[in-house]
C-alpha cells in the first residue's frame, strides 16, 4: 500500500484545504447526505461475511452460460447521437453530438488491486479493445472504487482523452498516475460545467470512497448529470435508495434516460447499493423517460445470481409500467429510438430454446 500505484495518492494538504471549503466535508472525511440507517443484526455483521466467504449458487455464470453471454463488437464512427454502447458492469461509451464520452472505464480482468483478489470478468473480452476506441472528448469518473476507477484504463486513455471529469479529491489520484491538472476538472456536488452546449453537472449518491483498508472517504462520490437543449442523461454512480433522487429531478428537471445502479446489492449492505426494486423506483422519483440497468454483467462482487439483477428490475419496471432497456454488452443503444421489448438474453433457459423459440422470446423473464 505505500509504493503501489494501484493504490492511488493520499490528499495533500493542499487538497484538504480545497475539501474544506464543501459543506459535505466535516473536516476528516466527505459524508452522505443522510446518515445511515439503523443495521439489522440478521443481515450483517458475520453472519454477512460468512454467506459471502461460502458463496451462493449460479453466482458467477457457469461456463456454457459465459459462451452465451453476448458480446457484440461495433463499428465506431462519430455520429450525431445520442448512441452507447455497454462494456459491463458499470462502464459505458456516449456518442454525443460527434464527440465520445467513456463513463467508470474499467478494462482490467478484474475489479481489484491484483488479479488474485477478484473474480475474473464474466465475458473474457471486451466489446471494444482500448486500442480501437476513438479520440475521447471527456472521461467521467463516479468514485474511486476499483470497478469504477481502473488504473489500467487511465494509463491506456491518457493520450486520446482530452478531460478527465472527476468528484472532488478523486483527482488526487489522477495526479499521482501522470495526468496534468490542466485536464482534470474536479467538482463539488451541484458544481455545474460546461463542454460546448452540454451542461454538466454533478449529483449527490449515497455511497462511500477508498482504495485501501483505511482511511476511507478521502474523496467524494457521486452521480453525473448531462443535458442539452434536447436530451438529457443521467448516471447514477454507486448509491443506496434516498430522497436524493427525487432533488436532482427538481432541480434538473426529469430525465429522458437514466443508468442507473442495479446489482451487487446485500441487505447487509442496503444503505450503500440499492436493491433492484429501489432501482425501479430511483427512476420514478427521476421522472426517468427510460432507465437502463448498470452496476451488474461483468463481475462477481456480492452473493446474489449474477442475472439475479436484471430479472429482479424488468419484473419490477414491468410491474410499474416503467421504460427499460437492458441491452447485450457491446450492442449499439440509440437513444432517442431504444427498443420497447425486453430480449431476456441473460437467461440461462434460453439456451435450450431454438432459434425461433428465443427469436420470439422477448417477454420470456
Amino acid at each position: 500500500m505505500l509504493f503501489s500505484q494501484q493504490f492511488g495518492s493520499r490528499p495533500s494538504d493542499d487538497d484538504r484545504h480545497r475539501f474544506k471549503q464543501s459543506e459535505y466535508y466535516n473536516g476528516s472525511t466527505f459524508v452522505n447526505l443522510s446518515p445511515p440507517a439503523p443495521k439489522d443484526p440478521e443481515v450483517g455483521g458475520w453472519k454477512a461475511a460468512w454467506q459471502f466467504l461460502r458463496g451462493t449458487p449460479n453466482r458467477t455464470p457457469d461456463q456454457g452460460t459465459v459462451a452465451a453471454i453476448p458480446i457484440q463488437p461495433e463499428a465506431l464512427a462519430p455520429v450525431e447521437g445520442p448512441e452507447l454502447y455497454w462494456f459491463g458492469h458499470s462502464s459505458f461509451l456516449l456518442q454525443w453530438h460527434q464527440r465520445n464520452f467513456l463513463f467508470d472505464p474499467v478494462f482490467a480482468d478484474v475489479a481489484a488491486p491484483h488479479p488474485w483478489l477478484g473474480s475474473k470478468r464474466y465475458s473474457g473480452q471486451l466489446p471494444i479493445q482500448p486500442g480501437d476506441l476513438p479520440h475521447i472528448n471527456a472521461v467521467f469518473i463516479s468514485h474511486d472504487h476499483y470497478d469504477h476507477l481502473d488504473l489500467t484504463a487511465i494509463r491506456q486513455l491518457a493520450g486520446k482523452t482530452e478531460r478527465f471529469y472527476v468528484p472532488l479529491g478523486v483527482g488526487t489520484h489522477l495526479r499521482g498516475w501522470g495526468i496534468e491538472p490542466s485536464r482534470i476538472v474536479e467538482l463539488d456536488w451541484w458544481e455545474h460545467t460546461s463542454l460546448n452546449e452540454l451542461a454538466i453537472t454533478l449529483t449527490p449518491a449515497q455511497h462511500f470512497s477508498g482504495r485501501r483498508p483505511t482511511g476511507q472517504n478521502q474523496s467524494l462520490w457521486g452521480g453525473w448529470h448531462l443535458k442539452s437543449d434536447d436530451f438529457s442523461l443521467f448516471f447514477s454512480g454507486d448509491t443506496g435508495y434516498s430522497p436524493h433522487f427525487t432533488e436532482i429531478r427538481q432541480r434538473l428537471g426529469a430525465v429522458d434516460f437514466a443508468l442507473l445502479e442495479c446489482g451487487q446489492y446485500n441487505p447487509a449492505w442496503a444503505d450503500i447499493h440499492m436493491m433492484p426494486e429501489e432501482t425501479v423506483k430511483a427512476a420514478r422519483d427521476l421522472e426517468a423517460g427510460v432507465m437502463m440497468p448498470v452496476h451488474w454483467g461483468a463481475f462477481t462482487l456480492s452473493i446474489h445470481a449474477w442475472n439475479e439483477p436484471a430479472q429482479r428490475v424488468v419484473a419490477e419496471a414491468q410491474k410499474q409500467n416503467q421504460a427499460i432497456v437492458v441491452p447485450r454488452i457491446g450492442e449499439r443503444l440509440d437513444l432517442l429510438s431504444p427498443p420497447t421489448t425486453i430480449r431476456p438474453w441473460w437467461d440461462v433457459r434460453l439456451q435450450s430454446m431454438t432459434a425461433q423459440e428465443a427469436k420470439g422470446a422477448s417477454d420470456y423473464v
